[in-house]
């Protein structure tokens, strides 16, 4: 017996460093874990302000593609305006033919519905056939849908010429049902 007793007091503090060190390891794995939740936690908190900044208008997107007025976000009345259905039927009407027009398209036919099944909810129905060229088609869609007052495209029927091709010129006809809330009296 006399023989084990020298053998664990020298292995004792070896196995108490061994321990110490062990717990230390442990500890510092921890107390990274922890900062680096920390850090991800503070990410993801500005990434959330980030994109509450863009969503508030405050800031612009970095996605979002750059226009002749600096990608400000459009200013306006996200509803039709007008005393009465009918007249803010006609004002989309106008946006509509502006927008047409803008694109250099002209607007062959149009009808404003503003007693249809949708008209008990708020909403204005403009249904326009306009001849314009296809390069414009793209600019034409996102002048309607990212201006102000809100419109929203409800049925597009694109014909192209029959005897041009497209890098001739030839411009395509274009049916759109596009349609706009109108907050008055109802």
């Amino acid at each position: 017996m006399s023989t084990t007793r020298p053998r664990l007091s020298t292995t004792r503090p070896s196995l108490a460093v061994l321990g110490y060190v062990a717990t230390v390891v442990v500890l510092l794995a921890m107390a990274w874990s922890g900062i680096t939740d920390i850090l991800d936690r503070r990410q993801s908190v500005a990434a959330a302000r980030d994109l509450l900044a863009q969503l508030e208008g405050r800031k612009a997107s970095p996605l979002a593609p750059r226009s002749a007025g600096g990608g400000q976000v459009p200013t306006g009345s996200p509803f039709l305006e007008g005393q009465t259905l009918t007249v803010a039927g006609a004002a989309l009407l106008q946006r509509v033919a502006d927008a047409v027009t803008k694109v250099g398209g002209n607007v062959l036919s149009s009808q404003v519905d503003v007693q249809g099944v949708q008209a008990k909810d708020g909403f204005v129905n403009v249904l326009a056939s306009c001849e314009l060229d296809h390069a414009a088609l793209q600019r034409l869609l996102y002048d309607l849908e990212a201006g102000m007052p809100f419109l929203f495209i409800e049925q597009m029927v694109a014909q192209s010429p029959q005897t041009a091709t497209p890098q001739e010129g030839g411009r395509m006809r274009l049916l759109l049902a596009v349609s706009g809330r109108w907050q008055g009296e109802r």
